[in-house]
């Protein structure tokens, strides 16, 4: 147990702040369970999203960020080759 005042500050602090952090995490852990059994474009942007904020606030490293993003964007079909190309006229 901290026996300084400001000890007993900084513990209370860490216990709200390691709250806070295993709620993001278990958020994030549920949306990437329920992006990659549903696979519709809204719940891996919201997976994406989750992830962005997982690292940025360093809860995961953004390397693990960075391959849960990866693996979130495979799991969507590609666009077609088409609608990018522009044909022009002489």
């Amino acid at each position: 147990m901290p026996v300084t005042k400001t000890a007993k500050r900084a513990l209370r602090s860490s216990k709200k702040k390691a709250q806070i952090n295993s709620a993001l995490r278990s958020r994030l852990e549920i949306a990437i369970r329920l992006a990659k059994s549903k696979k519709s474009e809204k719940t891996v942007e919201e997976a994406v999203s989750l992830t962005d904020r997982a690292a940025k606030r360093k809860i995961i490293h953004q390397n693990k960020a960075a391959r849960m993003k990866s693996s979130l964007s495979k799991l969507l079909p590609k666009k077609s080759a088409k609608t990018s190309k522009k044909t022009t006229k002489k």
